[in-house]
């Protein structure tokens, strides 16, 4: 065992391996930073499993005050991807900008037990989404650092399965605790924050402060402000963010897609926090297949295809059938478009952004595509105050396929540019 930012830290040892030809196939750093994601996203999706019962039912929250709180939810870290991006970049802060996030949304978890109004609780969840904004482009910049251009689809599918294998359990685990503590969810954040804390811990000793494949600052690209904000210039990273952001435009909050299906179903409400585990099922169990696909036959193919799931999701929710069979085509539909676009666009816009700008760049794209989900989250919401969930939804899925389209004829040209 030893300490990251020892000197032979693990970044050094990929780097090694790198120059030697005798790459892994996912380098160390991946798996670590897939550890901490595990870990933390059981503490998130613990929270985030309840939360849209407990905003709704138990504090009587109309779909339009939950749009807009859930657009703060999702949203708010757009407003700060770009400073953790530049933050990071500038020195290769990616692990110290990554641990103040984390610790950031660790922290927030306790104080879920002290927010007992609907202000208070979107201040804490904007804090918590600060930190999720702070720490998102560093860590993916470092995984697609530490990874060869050929295997970034494999290592962003690696690090995107373990995060959803943490996915995964924190619905399980909110739901044995409110099994045991009826209306326990002072118990579910209490717990959530042991998590989170862990995952700290582990980022702080196993994750490599440095990325042995990053230039010197002196032999680099100059990163400042204008230099990030000047990566749109390049054709295929603005291409990748107008891309990013017009499909954003039509993707439906995933609490929606759960409220939703709860009308569709009338699943009780007991059982309503493992619906994310249906999701997140159907992510792991694609992440890394779909992964390497994006390796083979390109990116965007994977990425388009990603949404042509997520409308078909959409398209059995709009009937009136109610089939034993419907949770479950939704959720493995819902999870692959989880697993064909989340890790795959990041691997795609790895290429068109260098090095020494990497995080800018990456944030520059989570940007566009968070403040896009942003208003849609808000439209929706609205939508469905005002027309009802089903003509909202008809709204969304008709969005979604003139997005799609917009998107396939802007998408960068070249697999290998992006």
């Amino acid at each position: 065992m030893y300490v990251a930012d020892s000197r032979s830290s693990p970044a050094a040892a990929d780097a090694a391996r790198l120059m030697s030809g005798r790459r892994p196939r996912v380098a160390p750093t991946v798996l670590a930073l897939g550890s901490v994601s595990l870990i933390t996203d059981v503490s998130s999706e613990m929270v985030t499993a309840v939360l849209p019962l407990y905003l709704v039912t138990g504090l009587g929250l109309s779909p339009l005050g939950f749009g807009l709180l859930d657009g703060v939810y999702n949203g708010f870290s757009a407003l700060v991807r770009l400073v953790g991006g530049h933050l990071a970049d500038r020195g290769g802060r990616h692990k110290s900008v990554a641990a103040l996030g984390y610790g950031i949304s660790a922290l927030c978890k306790p104080l879920l037990l002290m927010a007992g109004s609907l202000p208070l609780i979107g201040a804490v969840l904007a804090a918590d989404r600060t930190g999720k904004g702070l720490r998102t482009a560093p860590r993916d910049a470092l995984i697609s650092l530490a990874s060869a251009p050929e295997s970034r689809g494999r290592a962003f599918g690696v690090h995107r399965a373990m995060d959803t294998a943490g996915a995964l359990g924190g619905p399980l685990v909110a739901f044995l605790i409110l099994r045991q503590a009826a209306g326990g969810y002072d118990a579910v954040f209490s717990v959530s924050f042991c998590f989170a804390a862990a995952g700290v811990t582990v980022l702080l000793l196993f994750v490599p402060s440095r990325t042995a494949t990053l230039p010197a600052a002196d032999d680099g690209l100059r990163v400042s402000l204008r230099s990030a904000v000047a990566l749109l210039h390049v054709r295929n990273v603005r291409r990748t963010a107008l891309c990013a952001l017009l499909l954003g435009l039509a993707t439906v909050s995933d609490s929606f897609v759960y409220l939703l299906l709860q009308h569709r179903t009338g699943v009780p409400d007991r059982w309503f926090a493992l619906l994310p585990v249906g999701t997140a099922a159907g992510f792991l169990l694609l992440a890394v297949p779909l992964g390497r696909l994006a390796d083979r036959v390109g990116s965007w193919n994977v990425f388009l295809g990603g949404h042509i799931a997520l409308l078909a999701a959409y398209g059995l929710l709009l009937p009136s059938w109610r089939g034993g069979a419907l949770p479950y085509a939704v959720l493995a539909l819902h999870g692959c478009f989880y697993a064909a676009t989340d890790g795959v666009l990041m691997a795609a816009a790895a290429g068109s952004v260098p090095a020494e700008l990497r995080s800018s760049g990456l944030a520059l794209i989570q940007t566009g595509q968070a403040a896009a989900r942003f208003l849609c989250s808000i439209a929706f919401g609205a939508a469905w105050t005002v027309w009802g969930d089903r003509t909202a939804l008809t709204t969304a899925a008709a969005a979604l396929v003139f997005c799609a389209t917009g998107a396939a004829l802007l998408r960068p040209a070249g697999e290998e540019a992006v």
